[in-house]
């Protein structure tokens, strides 16, 4: 039995850098590094999945590189296929209310939580 989609708009996009505000749900760091100068109490998370993050392999071949952003995709989703309770588990709390996704990359559209996102509601 397939599980219910996550209901659009139910998982956001933050960088660790913004403040976190009510609106934002279960906070949910998913970058295998802790962003640099943000202490615990300003990052205001609920949880830090690590190793729903890229590999360390992966993460320092795609560099941010948007030339490399469409294999990053390819190989992060593969990654990913072996994740299935963490990604599970985000798509209960989305199915429930809000959840933001937080990542401290400064590109804020080629980064592994677009993807972790995008493959969230596709896969549902």
């Amino acid at each position: 039995m397939t599980n219910p989609p996550v209901p659009a708009g139910h998982i956001r996009l933050k960088r660790a850098y913004e403040p976190a505000e009510p609106g934002d749900g279960v906070r949910i760091l998913v970058d295998r590094l802790w962003p640099r100068g943000v202490s615990k109490a300003r990052a205001t998370l609920d949880e830090w999945m690590k190793d729903i993050a890229p590999s360390t392999g992966l993460r320092q071949w795609f560099g941010h590189d948007p030339a490399r952003w469409a294999e990053f995709q390819r190989r992060y989703r593969a990654e990913l296929r072996g994740q299935t309770d963490a990604l599970d588990r985000i798509r209960a709390l989305a199915r429930d209310g809000m959840v933001t996704l937080v990542y401290s990359a400064h590109d804020e559209q080629h980064n592994d939580a677009v993807v972790l996102r995008n493959l969230l509601y596709d896969e549902a």
